[in-house]
């Protein structure tokens, strides 16, 4: 992959590299035939709008419908997509064929290995969730994370009756910074063992699958890219607050994973000691402080009530650090939208965003088209949900 290059990628080299099986440890190329870029496109395309005909299949990707025709009939002749309902095309006594998604083509999990807790996601091929478990650990060591990831995985299999030849892959989230030399993934302190290592050799061993592996604010922002905003939105910036604070950056439908495959990193935009980093961690120092007995941001979480003494101060500080973020965000970028998520409460994504501005200077009187700010759509556990479709998205959907 990309990263694992000891160059420097050429900065005009944009278009995604095609999907190689061979450099996929676990992955059943008998099983799952890679697909090409235009097919990408046309799965990809079904996967966020539904069923589609031919026609408008075609006018979408602006291709022949001739070589549409062409690359349907491989699709639905893999299994990945079929023919659906027929509709009027517009003329006397013609019909058009819409075109779905085979939701039971495949299979994947999605992991998500945060500070203090895990969790596990199954998504089928159209998008769906089929089940997730969660776990608070007491220690994110190795042995003892794996050991949980075998379990809830195992439950979620038993539980939905999986065919175990359409298990596809894992993906997984984890926070940290890419390192461009090696590759891997510098996470923070608290998870030591998983620093400075293959993850994705390491986990596709441990679970005997092929894994991929991203930062945790990317791989949520991919999953809204598919299943939440990223339905109406090709550019919008995804704000990703848990203990930490990160996020992603998705253009056209894509991640931008920049030079080192660190773009997104939007707490490093708040110089320290200045701005409060408006996170989990704040929030539950805060409402402890009045009172409130939650011993992990996690049963901060499953805990939270909006009217919680504590909770219009972590507001009051956290509102010039998020307008900050979201101001540079626009201006650098202009995207559809500005996306807060990740395991933040709704409850309280909804009390804040009024309070963030995004700074204009106004020429004549005139404003700036601005984003809106509005809250992640994608639900579920945001980092698993969205890991479970990144082996999708490097596979199937473009």
């Amino acid at each position: 992959m990309a990263r694992n290059s000891d160059t420097a990628p050429d900065p005009r080299q944009t278009p995604p590299r095609e999907f190689d099986p061979a450099a996929v440890k676990y992955f059943r190329g008998d099983v799952f035939p890679p697909n090409s870029q235009v097919e990408r496109d046309i799965s990809g395309l079904v996967l966020r709008r539904g069923a589609m005909t031919q026609a408008q299949i075609s006018r979408a990707i602006n291709r022949p419908q001739q070589t549409v025709s062409r690359l349907l009939s491989r699709l639905v002749e893999r299994g990945m997509l079929r023919p659906g309902e027929r509709v009027s095309s517009g003329k006397r006594g013609q019909l058009s064929v819409k075109i779905e998604i085979v939701p039971d083509y495949a299979y994947s999990f999605g992991i998500s290995i945060l500070w203090e807790a895990l969790a596990v996601t199954l998504m089928n091929f159209g998008g769906e969730v089929l089940g997730s478990r969660q776990r608070a650990m007491a220690t994110m060591s190795h042995d003892s994370v794996v050991a949980e990831l075998r379990r809830m995985i195992g439950e979620l299999k038993a539980d939905c009756s999986l065919d175990a030849d359409r298990i596809f892959a894992a993906g997984a989230g984890i926070p940290g910074t890419f390192m461009r030399e090696t590759g891997k993934v510098n996470t923070p302190l608290i998870l030591e063992e998983w620093a400075n290592i293959n993850l994705e050799e390491a986990l596709a061993d441990d679970l005997e699958l092929p894994v991929w592996v991203e930062n945790d604010g990317n791989a949520a922002a991919i999953g809204e890219s598919l299943f939440g905003v990223g339905r109406r939105a090709a550019d919008f910036i995804y704000l990703y607050i848990d203990t930490g604070i990160g996020g992603g950056v998705i253009h056209d439908g894509r991640l931008v994973r920049g030079a080192f495959g660190n773009a997104g990193e939007i707490g490093q935009l708040l110089p320290p000691q200045i701005y409060p980093h408006p996170n989990l961690k704040l929030l539950r120092e805060l409402v402890c402080r009045e009172g409130i007995e939650v011993d992990s941001v996690s049963e901060l979480i499953g805990k939270f009530e909006p009217d919680w003494p504590g909770v219009d101060d972590w507001i009051a500080r956290s509102r010039d650090s998020l307008s900050l973020i979201a101001s540079a965000g626009a201006a650098l970028l202009d995207p559809a939208a500005i996306v807060i998520g990740g395991r933040i409460p709704q409850a309280l994504v909804r009390k804040v965003i009024p309070h963030i501005e995004i700074y204009d200077q106004r020429r004549r009187s005139f404003e700036r088209p601005l984003p809106p700010i509005v809250a992640a759509e994608a639900g579920g556990e945001s980092v698993s949900v969205g890991a479970a479709a990144l082996p999708f998205s490097k596979y199937a959907f473009r």
